[in-house]
């Protein structure tokens, strides 16, 4: 069913009862009480007028790509971003401001910027999602985060109801963290952001696999552009299976469900009386406050979890440990039912919290 146009001009449909499983990358979830699609602020500010005039809960969904939803669906308003522009570029001495509509496709965002030959998302490849969703969760992956290249986002404030933007700052990014997802989860919808790009910058070629990738070339003192490590990423995430390529087992996924846990120092000690190896051999990096950070992926494998791990429908990935995949007709309460197995080993063998990495909808 069609509601009516919030006001003349305006092109908004709301839909009733619509599945939300297509919506994302997990290809799980039941129906929307009501679903908008919105491609204008103008739709969006519509959009909230629907909903509080009916007392809606509201979720805004953008390429579905860190989401769970629930096999009963959400008995709300769901708002889907489709907000799109072309690219606005303002260049100030060595530095280009570059600012994209929420609703772009973040990949076909991160190649734009590296065939303009620009360095500083380059690593970011190949995540699936939307421009309006990497400041939500600071996107990262490779070596890089989001943030380092963010100077405002633009977004609705439904406590005022008005469009502002916030600063860097003000977005409080930290390790898979911003004011959108911790202290003011709920407030604000992304509509837009803008980055900045140093020109004089290299790729960054910090990580493990592409310093292998690039081996014969860094040898040789070979320039990279970031269109090379573009292409080089997303071969990488292919392999590990991190890339959505539809008709692939091990596509339907929501990427890493676990974050990497940031733990005291104490506990490398305790990993390697549990395992009985040296603490040198347990994969960590260094972390803010004397802190170091585990990796996820490895704690799954040593607690029985490994590559191609089934449980039911839910399972998994083949590629890589940390991505918990629908092996075909997978229900919410399966991929929860192997995460909290997970967590419960993990926790029991190991004293290490594992934090779910996607985002819950009516769970």
């Amino acid at each position: 069913m069609l509601y009516p146009q919030a006001v003349p001009s305006s092109r908004l449909q709301i839909k009733e009862n619509v599945p939300l499983a297509p919506y994302t990358t997990f290809r799980i979830g039941g129906p929307a009480r009501f679903f908008a699609e919105v491609t204008s602020e103008d739709e969006l500010l519509e959009a909230i007028q629907f909903a509080r005039h009916r007392r809606l809960e509201i979720f805004t969904l953008g390429g579905g790509s860190n989401l769970l939803v629930s096999d009963s669906g959400f008995d709300g308003l769901v708002i889907h971003i489709a907000i799109g522009a072309p690219l606005q570029f303002l260049r100030s001495g060595s530095f280009i401001d570059c600012t994209a509509a929420a609703g772009m496709d973040w990949n076909s965002f991160v190649l734009a910027i590296c065939e303009q030959g620009i360095s500083g998302v380059e690593c970011l490849a190949g995540i699936p999602g939307s421009v309006g969703g990497t400041p939500v969760q600071n996107v990262g992956a490779y070596g890089q985060e989001v943030a380092s290249t963010i100077t405002h986002v633009r977004a609705l404030d439904l406590e005022s109801n008005t469009f502002i933007t916030l600063s860097h700052q003000e977005c409080g990014f930290a390790y898979r963290h911003s004011i959108f997802n911790t202290t003011h989860r709920n407030r604000y919808i992304v509509t837009q952001v803008t980055f900045r790009f140093d020109t004089n910058a290299s790729p960054n070629l910090t990580y493990a696999d592409l310093k292998k990738h690039f081996a014969s070339q860094l040898a040789k003192n070979e320039i990279l552009s970031p269109l090379d490590v573009y292409h080089a990423v997303r071969s990488i995430r292919h392999g590990k299976g991190m890339l959505i390529v539809e008709g692939e087992a091990d596509c339907r996924s929501a990427g890493s469900f676990f974050k990497n846990p940031v733990v005291p120092e104490s506990v490398l000690t305790q990993l390697s009386t549990v395992l009985q190896i040296p603490v040198e051999k347990i994969p960590h990096w260094p972390a803010p406050e004397g802190r170091v950070k585990l990796a996820a992926a490895w704690l799954l494998d040593k607690a029985g979890f490994p590559k191609g791990f089934a449980m039911g429908n839910a399972g998994i990935s083949s590629r890589h440990t940390l991505a918990l995949i629908n092996r075909g007709n997978a229900t919410a309460a399966e991929v929860t039912a192997l995460r909290d197995t997970i967590r419960k080993t993990v926790a029991e063998r190991f004293a290490v919290d594992l934090e779910q990495e996607p985002v819950q909808l009516g769970l």
